[in-house]
């Protein structure tokens, strides 16, 4: 009869363990994630990885990262109905703000974003621009000097130039940015004609800004075009770094040079709000801004955040005038005139 009782009693108490045990497992379930963020970051790993280490030595957040290039924004719209991520980090403030356009961003709750005005922000706040880049002509002090390097961004369908500069393919970011601005101040029509005077120009059309700064500096082409702070890492090299640049449209009917920026984007129902919103508030503080923009050399959006040694702040050149909110609206166009001018198809 004891025996009876004693079996009884192990089968009632197995029962309860393996209720508890899946109570347990619920109430794990419910809390999943909220220590990490997941990641998708379409900037080189060199710029991300570093202040990514810091965020999670900070907070103790786990952060899973996916470092996918420009693919990460068509990433993005493809989870649109099973969404991954939580966070966006982009090169580019026009995939930014597509992204906005598409329902894929929602807004980042909060009143203060320390130093980085409105006009840095998407009018939802779903995304933040901290680092901003402009795009310039880079040349080789050994093969061009300053007075024969070309002064205007128009200059480089100018045949006295053929064969001598390199560019990115069509589909980098930046240069879907520039030609977006440049499509803001001539239209598509005349853009057209520079992207195809561009082209047949060109000595080389390359895969990326890294490609184009260390052919220069090893005297391959005379110039290239650029974002600013390639030049900076051109100067920083041990050798082939005779290299300096030229900011163009500088003249007082010229429309300045094209700017830029870095940021980042809230993903909309990404599965970890409260990790998304540490790391908007870790972020934001001055430290971190400036680490952000220093890691890749561009200059921070917050004024009051100090320049990177050699950089020159915004505020020291004419700008073009587009603003980076209008980037969206124009770059799924933007791409497609590009393709059409046969730009992205070749890198040679």
């Amino acid at each position: 009869m004891n025996l009876l009782k004693n079996k009884k009693k192990a089968v009632l108490m197995g029962l309860l363990i393996a209720i508890l045990a899946l109570a347990g497992c619920n109430d794990a379930s419910g809390d999943e994630g909220a220590g990490e963020i997941v990641v998708y970051s379409a900037r080189n790993e060199n710029f991300v990885d570093a202040l990514l280490d810091k965020f999670q030595e900070d907070t103790g957040i786990e952060v899973r990262a996916l470092h996918g290039g420009e693919t990460i924004v068509n990433r993005v719209k493809e989870e649109g109905n099973n969404v991954q991520a939580d966070l966006f980090i982009s090169n580019d403030i026009g995939a930014l703000e597509h992204l906005r356009i598409e329902g894929l961003l929602e807004p980042i709750e909060r009143e203060d974003f320390k130093g980085i005005e409105e006009q840095y922000r998407g009018e939802d706040n779903s995304w933040i621009a901290l680092s901003a880049r402009t795009r310039v002509l880079m040349y080789n002090k050994d093969l061009i000097t300053e007075e024969e390097m070309p002064k205007k961004i128009w200059d480089l369908t100018d045949p006295q130039y053929q064969g001598e500069f390199a560019i990115t393919r069509g589909g980098n970011g930046g240069m879907i940015g520039h030609v977006s601005a440049l499509r803001n101040e001539w239209g598509d029509q005349g853009t057209m004609e520079w992207i195809e005077g561009v082209k047949d120009n060109a000595g080389g059309i390359l895969q990326g800004h890294g490609d184009i700064r260390r052919a220069v500096g090893a005297g391959e082409f005379k110039f290239g075009l650029v974002n600013n702070y390639y030049y900076h890492q051109q100067l920083g090299e041990p050798s082939n770094n005779n290299v300096d640049v030229i900011y163009p449209d500088q003249g007082a009917d010229e429309m300045g040079a094209v700017v830029n920026a870095a940021g980042i984007g809230r993903i909309k129902d990404g599965p970890n709000d409260q990790s998304l919103e540490a790391f908007v508030e870790w972020i934001l503080e001055p430290e971190n801004q400036q680490m952000f923009s220093n890691e890749s050399l561009e200059v921070p959006i917050n004024p009051d955040i100090e320049v990177v040694e050699g950089a020159r702040a915004i505020s020291e050149y004419k700008v073009q005038g587009m603003s980076l909110r209008e980037l969206g609206n124009v770059w799924e166009d933007t791409r497609r005139l590009i393709e059409e001018s046969g730009l992205d198809l070749e890198i040679r």
